[in-house]
């Protein structure tokens, strides 16, 4: 297994000092920074762009950027978020006309590539694609808007997914994106997970470092104080 990662999303952070809500999620002990990329037109919501990892990069930020495309196309921006300082891009693959192409573009501007499957989504996607994929995301909410409850059924199609990483031989990382908190991280890292969106469990918190120590104590199994 991979160590595990913990991914803040920037959604929601206080956009009005981004750089400095990046800088002190890093600083507490935070891997990567994750972009929820929505459009208002495959998901029901409007949020950031390539300017916005262009800018947190400008300001400093070294950390892996994981930008997450609920987008439609995806193609076009691509390559945006890739000169912008992108680290990780994934997208939905039903928001792809040629999946492959998709994922070979993504690897070709420099990124490495992941697939999304929402809550609903079969991972059978997986059988034409996890070989040349870097990162499987699953959503434990559905995508659009921040703060949901965490889809326990998931948990169940978290472990097929670990199954078939682990039986195809390759290192990629699977990552749970939504309603992930405290009080359930622990039971998502036991069903395979080992790479973590978490935005208002953490930004919603007054001691960043003491909230992703406590997500980190919880991925080990550790006893609660």
């Amino acid at each position: 297994m991979l160590q595990p990662v913990i991914a803040p999303s920037i959604l929601s952070a206080d956009f009005a000092r981004l750089g400095a809500e990046v800088d002190a999620v890093l600083a507490a002990g935070a891997d990567w920074v994750h972009f929820d990329v929505m459009d208002n037109h495959y998901v029901p919501n409007l949020t950031i762009g390539p300017l916005v990892c262009k800018a947190l990069r400008k300001h400093g930020v070294k950390a892996p950027i994981d930008v997450h495309l609920m987008v439609d196309p995806v193609d076009r921006l691509v390559p945006e978020f890739a000169e912008a300082g992108a680290t990780w891009i994934s997208f939905h693959p039903e928001a792809s006309r040629h999946v492959d192409r998709t994922i070979q573009l993504i690897r070709d501007s420099g990124c490495r590539p992941g697939i999304v499957l929402n809550p609903a989504t079969p991972l059978s996607w997986l059988d034409h694609t996890l070989g040349s994929i870097d990162l499987v995301l699953l959503m434990s909410v559905n995508p659009g808007f921040a703060g949901q409850n965490f889809i326990e059924p998931v948990l169940g199609k978290l472990a097929e997914a670990r199954r078939r990483i682990d039986a195809s031989g390759r290192e990629v990382r699977l990552e749970i994106d939504g309603g992930v908190k405290q009080d359930n991280i622990g039971a998502i890292a036991r069903a395979g997970a080992d790479t973590f969106v978490a935005g208002s469990a953490i930004f919603g918190t007054k001691d960043y470092a003491v909230t992703i120590r406590a997500l980190r104590g919880a991925i080990r199994g550790d006893a609660p104080l």
